[in-house]
């Protein structure tokens, strides 16, 4: 769109630009064209614009994929854009805030790409919003602020090197595309914007972790920039010593020096985690049983899976205030349903332990939660080729709840859960589950819903 195009058609439409929004309109449609194909979309795609203005982008995404949803916060041109692609039912306009929009209803379309031209007052923001785990977001393009790509794209020994880059690289891989001069946007900006690309990390690419004490890890360890890490992270010398060993690093290095890997590394050194110190093996004994649950015998856990023998399980459903289920998406180093999402926490009971011991421990060691009140039983299942052979005994954690920390031996990500969007995804995307959650879930059915 050319800039008097552009003009025009805001006159029309009685819009002008917003400075408070950080509103730059891109007017190249050739580096527009040049975004979208970075993308790679093609028509059985879902992907979500953030900021998408007049449409620069939109023009060369609607029509060429599946579903394509418009999170614009400015009204007016929320209803420009509901006029311009109105004749079109795969586009959706959302007027919103993309800071704080809600990208969980997004499961049911399942994994969607990610395009904009970010505002550089929230940019940070937007991106901490849509692809914090667990987000359905499988890559993005995004042009940002120079300074933001530069942060999100850094290394170990630079100035740029931080809290931003850190939280974005420990589950994304950012590659720096292009930078481009204020020209080709109306108003012109006082500074550089940058495209990056973000693709998902794999799994394997750093070693198993708890997420949210690197994360607290990181936050500490930057907190003064200037001062000692030891002294950020209040770890007496003494306790530092084999931490420092372990790294390879020196004992008055700052937080800049390390590099993504040694950051993990020291999260798992610094605070480790029931389920990174208990990791699944093949065996572990769980007790056999007969078809009314009666224990015949016991096995390892790898013959009981290979010969398909009936024996015991938990699963836990665990609510936050506003009613909503946690559920877990299980990690790909699982023995079963590597990737798939499932209750709050499960596991098989162990040899001669009882369901309801069994279930007080899958929470610690999955969740890190200690309950203080007796688990609410609150059902059970036969055992059956949906449940993988499986008696099930079903829980709720009653009580408050302490925060989450789950693992990466366990969980690839978590979070909480509206129970009728859990029930809508389901039936769209039943392939996304456990079946024994699935079971669990239906066996549930109303009461879970009013929970």
């Amino acid at each position: 769109m050319r800039l008097t195009d552009l003009q025009q058609l805001f006159a029309e439409h009685g819009i002008r630009p917003n400075k408070k929004l950080g509103q730059c309109f891109l007017i190249d449609d050739n580096i527009a064209r040049w975004i979208v194909e970075q993308a790679g979309i093609g028509p059985d795609d879902v992907v979500v614009e953030v900021g998408p203005g007049a449409g620069a982008l939109t023009r060369h995404l609607a029509g060429k994929c599946r579903k394509l949803v418009l999170v614009e916060k400015d009204a007016k041109l929320a209803a420009l854009l509901k006029v311009r692609f109105a004749d079109l039912d795969s586009v959706e306009v959302v007027h919103g805030d993309a800071v704080d929009y809600d990208v969980r209803p997004l499961f049911l379309d399942g994994p969607v790409k990610l395009i904009g031209n970010l505002p550089y007052s929230v940019g940070n923001e937007i991106l901490r919003n849509v692809l914090s785990a667990p987000s359905p977001v499988a890559c993005a393009v995004v042009m940002v602020q120079k300074e933001v790509a530069e942060r999100l794209c850094a290394k170990p020994n630079t100035k740029d090197w931080g809290i931003l880059g850190l939280m974005i690289q420990e589950r994304w891989e950012p590659d720096f595309l292009k930078t481009i001069g204020p020209q080709p946007f109306f108003p012109r900006p006082e500074i550089d914007s940058s495209i990056v690309k973000l693709t998902r990390r794999s799994v394997d690419s750093l070693p198993t972790h708890c997420p949210q004490v690197f994360e607290s890890i990181v936050r500490r360890g930057f907190s003064q920039r200037r001062k000692q890490l030891r002294k950020n992270l209040g770890i007496d010398a003494d306790r530092w010593a084999p931490i420092v060993e372990s790294l390879g690093i020196s004992s008055t290095v700052r937080a800049e020096e390390l590099s993504l890997r040694q950051w993990v590394d020291l999260s798992n050194l610094a605070e480790a985690h029931p389920a990174g110190l208990h990791a699944q093996s093949g065996d572990e004994i769980f007790d056999v049983v007969d078809e009314n649950d009666e224990v015949i015998g016991q096995e390892k856990r790898a013959v009981v899976h290979a010969e398909g023998l009936r024996h015991r399980a938990v699963h836990v459903f665990v609510f936050n205030r506003a009613g909503e289920l946690y559920l877990q998406q299980r990690s790909m180093l699982k023995d079963t349903h590597g990737g798939k999402w499932g209750s709050s926490c499960s596991g098989h009971v162990d040899g001669g332990e009882t369901y309801a011991d069994s279930a007080v421990r899958e929470l610690e060691e999955e969740l890190f939660l200690r309950p203080k009140e007796p688990l609410e039983f609150l059902g059970k299942l036969p055992a059956s080729p949906e449940t993988d052979q499986e008696f099930v005994e079903i829980y709720r954690m009653t009580g408050k709840a302490s925060a989450i920390r789950y693992h990466g031996n366990e969980i690839d990500a978590g979070g909480f859960f509206p129970p009728n969007l859990v029930d809508r995804w389901i039936q769209a995307r039943p392939e996304d589950f456990t079946p024994g959650f699935v079971s669990c879930f239906r066996l549930l059915g109303n009461d879970l819903m009013r929970a």
